[in-house]
């Protein structure tokens, strides 16, 4: 497997990566893959979080309640009019795809290290 950039240890300390727990889920419209997440981290107010996956989950509301691994502190970005404050982690390739789920009694905000 070819590596397209090495990076240091200490740029990869960079990246804060969190459990969060998925409290909704909503389509955006004109959108295919886009979905609005509201995700709890332990914060004072839930995060939205706009991700491409809804074309892996026939019912998307089979999202709620599940506690994954989110990028939470990339730069935020505006898509379809939405603004995201992370990006849940997800493993996928031909035949696959699988959110990086934690299991149930891991508290939202917890640090993945």
């Amino acid at each position: 497997m070819e590596n397209k950039l090495i990076v240091s240890i200490d740029d990869f300390k960079k990246l804060e990566i969190k459990i969060g727990h998925i409290l909704s889920v909503e389509k955006i419209p004109d959108s295919e893959k886009l979905l609005k997440l509201s995700v709890d981290f332990g914060e004072d107010n839930p995060r939205q979080i706009v991700s491409g996956i809804s074309k892996y989950f026939e019912n998307t509301q089979d999202l709620v309640g599940k506690k994954c691994a989110f990028a939470t502190n990339l730069e935020p970005r505006t898509i379809f009019g939405s603004e995201s404050h992370g990006m849940i982690l997800a493993v996928s390739g031909g035949d696959y795809f699988s959110l990086l789920e934690a299991h149930s009694n891991v508290t939202p905000g917890s640090m993945v290290k």
